[in-house]
């Protein structure tokens, strides 16, 4: 095997084992047994377990990132936006179910899925912002709309990995429907209709 191809096989090895075990409780033993290799090549290739882990990572938030990128690169109404990005991340968590288990479980270091959600929001801020501003609405909240909508598809794709009795699409109908449905009744001044407590 030469070494290019020994290093993809020891990140789909990585990728596997990382889903079904976590990063912590995988050790290099395991994943060079896995990959019936020893430890040593596994060093040579990653210097450790951590450089696989990044590895793995790394390809997984970048394959769910294309994902999303070509999602909303189609431009169009606010509801086919909301509908193709839920979707896009749904998709990937039926298509990469252990590639979703990698970045959703918590990571060493920086959280890898924070931080790929917060990039997803990014993308999604200049185009919520477009379409408010269509429609009459200051722009500027387009950041927090953009962090609560991606948010909000986010943990219910992590629900959804565990919980299939429901179709995707009906997941995503749902998720669109509460999003576009608020997003299209927004009141461009909000204010809260309860009372503030003081604390006692």
């Amino acid at each position: 095997m030469s070494g290019p191809q020994r290093r993809e096989q020891l990140v789909a090895v990585g990728r596997a084992v990382f889903a079904e075990r976590g990063y912590e409780a995988t050790s290099i033993e395991e994943l060079a047994v896995r990959a019936d290799v020893s430890k040593p090549v596994v060093y040579e290739h990653f210097g450790g377990k951590e450089g696989l882990y990044t590895a793995v990572v790394d390809r997984e938030m970048q394959r769910l990132l294309d994902r999303f990128t070509a999602a909303l690169a189609q431009g169009g109404g606010p509801r086919a936006l909301l509908e193709r990005a839920a979707l896009a991340l749904l998709d990937y968590v039926e298509d990469d179910t252990d590639g979703f288990r990698v970045l959703a479980r918590d990571s060493p270091g920086a959280g890898s899925y924070s931080s790929l959600l917060g990039e997803i929001a990014h993308r999604v801020e200049h185009l919520l912002a477009e379409q408010l501003a269509a429609r009459g609405h200051d722009p500027q909240p387009a950041g927090l709309y953009s962090q609560a909508l991606v948010g909000m598809v986010a943990l219910v794709a992590q629900w959804w990995l565990e919980h299939r009795t429901t179709s995707k699409d009906e997941v995503a109908a749902r998720l669109v429907d509460l999003a576009y449905s608020g997003l299209s009744h927004l009141d461009p001044h909000p204010v809260l209709h309860t009372v503030r407590l003081d604390p006692a």
